[in-house]
């Protein structure tokens, strides 16, 4: 078992997730090809993989067991985050992951031909150009934007009644919530627990006023 996967199951032992085998190996294959394709794309400011795994990859998957739906889009997903460790913990949902930069759209989808992961679909755009055929259960950000920007560049996106936002928040953002449009509410604040992330992590999760 090399250190790295020592390391992973360490930090899982934190936490409530269950994770098979596949799912570890595909996690921590990403984390490679996050670490190796970093050197030259700069995809993160994350240089160290044991590192990774906690800033990135759980943290991301800290969100799996609150999601709602089996549609989503991962709004300026970067790298593939949180959408990739999302979609493997989650191979029966459907993921849309979204960014501007073609660079970063030729690693995500690289990262699905190498760990054959089938249910994410890159999609290179600017969100408030995106049209979706179908529109979505949820909308993911993390670290993309404020709230207000989210929810205002988002908004065509989730689905009319039941379509909901999932904001990934280190603070609990009050400033953001006072400051949102009146269509918008918050309907629930969950307070995530990263094993060994300094600082508190929240996920906001808001909907259209029925």
């Amino acid at each position: 078992m090399s250190t790295l996967e020592q390391r992973f199951d360490a930090l899982l032992a934190q936490t409530t997730l269950s994770v098979s085998q596949k799912q570890k190996v595909q996690l921590l294959d990403f984390v490679g090809l996050l670490n190796k394709w970093n050197k030259a794309y700069n995809l993160t400011s994350v240089r160290n993989p044991e590192e990774m795994l906690v800033k990135h990859i759980l943290d991301s998957m800290v969100v799996s067991e609150h999601l709602q739906g089996e549609r989503f889009i991962d709004v300026g997903t970067g790298p593939g985050l949180p959408g990739i460790p999302l979609a493997i913990m989650n191979p029966d949902k459907t993921f849309f992951l979204l960014d501007s930069l073609g660079k970063r759209i030729r690693f995500i989808k690289q990262v699905l031909h190498e760990l054959k992961i089938d249910n994410v679909t890159p999609i290179q755009s600017r969100v408030e150009e995106f049209k979706p055929e179908e529109k979505f259960d949820g909308v993911l950000s993390r670290a993309f934007a404020s709230m207000v920007d989210m929810v205002t560049w988002c908004h065509h996106l989730p689905k009319e009644a039941e379509g909901k936002f999932f904001a990934l928040k280190g603070q609990m953002p009050e400033d953001e919530i006072d400051l949102l449009p009146d269509w918008c509410s918050v309907t629930e604040v969950k307070a995530l627990h990263v094993p060994e992330l300094e600082g508190q992590r929240h996920l906001v999760i808001l909907s259209r006023k029925g």
